[in-house]
């Protein structure tokens, strides 16, 4: 994947998704940058990383707090140099009720995770790489299957900030393509998760959602990694701007 000595920062990488796209790079010669609020977990990962032979930091931060994402990219840099790719993967599902039942504080706690974190996230990583001059950078960021669509009842909030990572990420790819700077967001359907673990581990549920996607299954982390993986590398090098959608064919349906 032509990845090897890169340096990629990932937030939310001390579990799920997050987690498992940065063991899948440091796998593939990636420099990573391990992005958390759970210290204790945080350490577990790099450790892991390191044990198997490759080169990983852990820094504590906050997507939702513009001091926290700042320090973040410093010390990436301090460690690493520079920072070629990124996986804004930090995100919540947020409180589940009827829209009208749904208050300011429910609002702000998604959207300053899932939304303000990626405009962060984005701001001042494109910022680093814009000092660090000409090159082949790449940044992901995390949609959703409903980012593109309505969500599941009760989801309105997720749904809502969902569309607006997607939005970010075309506003972004178009405004600095010409600096070699590729940004794109992924939009997965059903992933095994810590996050989603008390649904999941119901096994009718588990079950009853498997057969909601044509291909008659959920995702994997790795799947999601591996699109991730692909997004950073050369084989890439012409998508830009785009909300990939990777559900097992649910969205075939519209």
């Amino acid at each position: 994947m032509n990845i090897e000595n890169k340096v990629v920062l990932i937030t939310g990488a001390t579990s799920g998704i997050g987690e498992t796209t940065a063991r899948v790079f440091a796998e593939n010669g990636a420099k990573v940058v391990v992005a958390g609020r759970r210290v204790d977990r945080g350490n577990y990962v790099v450790s892991e990383i390191i044990n198997k032979g490759g080169n990983a930091i852990f820094v504590k931060s906050d997507v939702s707090d513009s001091d926290s994402v700042q320090q973040l990219i410093a010390k990436s840099v301090a460690k690493f140099g520079r920072i070629d790719f990124a996986f804004n993967n930090a995100g919540i599902g947020g409180n589940i009720a009827p829209l009208h039942e749904q208050n300011d504080d429910h609002w702000q706690d998604v959207m300053d995770i899932n939304l303000k974190g990626v405009w962060l996230s984005l701001k001042y990583q494109i910022k680093q790489m814009l000092i660090q001059g000409e090159g082949s950078y790449s940044i992901v960021n995390m949609s959703s299957l409903w980012g593109t669509g309505a969500s599941n009842i009760g989801a309105s909030l997720y749904a809502a900030s969902k569309h607006g990572v997607i939005g970010l990420t075309k506003s972004a790819a178009l405004e600095y393509g010409l600096n070699g700077i590729r940004v794109n967001a992924i939009c997965p359907a059903w992933v095994p998760t810590e996050a989603n673990a008390a649904i999941l581990d119901n096994e009718e549920l588990n079950s009853q959602i498997a057969a909601q996607h044509p291909i008659g299954r959920l995702g994997t982390r790795e799947e999601i990694a591996g699109t991730v993986l692909w997004l950073c590398s050369k084989n890439s090098g012409f998508v830009t701007g785009q909300a990939i959608v990777l559900d097992g064919g649910i969205s075939a349906r519209r």
